[in-house]
């Protein structure tokens, strides 16, 4: 039989038996079921977490086989959020998940995020004008943000708490008219240390127009381990919250760590030349 004391027990000394039982009734939305979506919400599931909110419009293919964890020979051509409610479901027979299987968008962003203490990204890069929904509807409500990009085989990291600067005051979206120019601000703003640039071996599979580009599972699995730290930190109160305009980036293939700091955002001298420099190599 279940017993959420002793399936969470090993948790209890980096966090109290009171702060266990704080994270047992926090509720998280996770936008996105697949790469770190999928790794995101067994993680935080695993940390104890029992409540979340869970939104994936695609089923599982083939090519998601390298990165995403509901991807099975078994699975192929199940809707992703059933998938991982189910597997979630298997951490946790108690948990209470609400899924979206249409995706996020403004005629239900406020259900998505209904009673929810803690927002984490995990849309696909390219899907933009979901993010710039959602984002704003948290910024709305007060509601903390965390978004962790899996760059190569690393992660780069961003937090936008209330009352700290916002995602549009960091991304500058509305700076930008086409959808290219607003992923290309997306993009730096994300990793603006782009650590993960130099070991790139074949740029032909990046493609801005096609939308695609490649992933490897250390990047995802990384993501999933600050992302639930710093949920951890932020819905106990607990520890310092590094916020935008600070970052983190981290790359294990090239033993780096970078804490990044953009003060204006994307309206900065640097970042502006960056983007000049990036939209020549993206949309060569």
């Amino acid at each position: 039989m279940f017993d959420y004391q002793k399936a969470f027990s090993r948790n209890i000394g980096w966090v109290t038996e009171t702060e266990q039982e704080t994270l047992r009734n926090k509720r998280i939305a996770i936008a996105g079921a697949g790469g770190v979506g999928g790794v995101h919400l067994l993680t935080l599931a695993r940390l104890g977490i029992a409540n979340f909110n869970i939104s994936d419009f695609d089923d599982f293919e083939v090519h998601n086989f390298n990165r995403q964890s509901g991807a099975f020979i078994s699975t192929l051509g199940k809707q992703k959020v059933d998938v991982m409610e189910a597997m979630a479901k298997d951490i946790n027979p108690e948990a209470d998940i609400k899924s979206f299987p249409e995706g996020i968008f403004a005629h239900n962003v406020d259900e998505f995020l209904k009673d929810v203490d803690l927002y984490v990204d995990a849309l696909d890069f390219f899907a933009l004008e979901a993010r710039k929904v959602v984002f704003q509807k948290c910024y709305e409500k007060n509601i903390p943000v965390v978004t962790a990009a899996p760059l190569g085989m690393g992660c780069a990291f961003l937090c936008f708490m209330p009352e700290k600067m916002t995602y549009e005051e960091y991304f500058r979206f509305n700076d930008k008219t086409t959808e290219n120019d607003q992923l290309i601000q997306f993009l730096i703003g994300l990793s603006p240390a782009m650590l993960q640039r130099p070991y790139l071996v074949d740029d032909s599979r990046v493609s801005f127009i096609e939308k695609r580009g490649p992933s490897t599972p250390m990047a995802v699995n990384l993501c999933a381990g600050i992302t639930g730290t710093y949920a951890l930190k932020i819905l106990l109160n607990r520890g310092k919250v590094l916020a935008a305009p600070y970052g983190l980036h981290f790359d294990a293939y090239r033993n780096k760590f970078t804490k990044t700091w953009r003060p204006f955002g994307n309206a900065g001298i640097i970042p502006r030349i960056m983007f000049h420099i990036a939209k020549k190599i993206v949309l060569k």
